[in-house]
């Protein structure tokens, strides 16, 4: 059983910062892809940024330049660091994992729980 657990989302001002964090736990063979999505009442989940098994980088148009993926393999975690955040950044923000489990010759699309981030002052 493979889980994605998500940590980090909170209340923060504007032009404030955080940093999300999802740790892939289970039999895993490999990671693949690791993905960030927000989903904002109302409106439809949408991807922030993706992270592939080499450490390459993309990210949607309202997020680049303040938003950075990275990963540490090792610890099988993605982090979302935040900056300069704005109001419209307000969303359930959702990890999403392509994984291969133990014993398995497919890989597999895992998500997170979510965690809520909030900016507001």
């Amino acid at each position: 059983q493979v889980q994605l657990v998500e940590s980090g989302g909170g209340l923060v001002q504007p032009g404030g910062s955080l940093r999300l964090s999802c740790t892939a736990s289970g039999s895993i063979f490999s990671i693949n892809a690791m993905d960030w999505f927000r989903q904002a009442p109302g409106k439809q989940r949408e991807l922030v940024a993706r992270i592939t098994s080499d450490g390459s980088t993309n990210y949607a148009a309202s997020v680049k330049g303040r938003f950075t993926a990275s990963r540490d393999n090792a610890k099988n975690t993605v982090y979302l660091q935040m900056n300069s955040l704005k109001p419209e950044d307000t969303a359930v923000y959702y990890c999403h994992g392509t994984i291969t489990p133990s014993g398995s010759s497919y890989s597999n699309g895992y998500w997170g729980q979510g965690t809520q981030v909030t900016v507001s002052s």
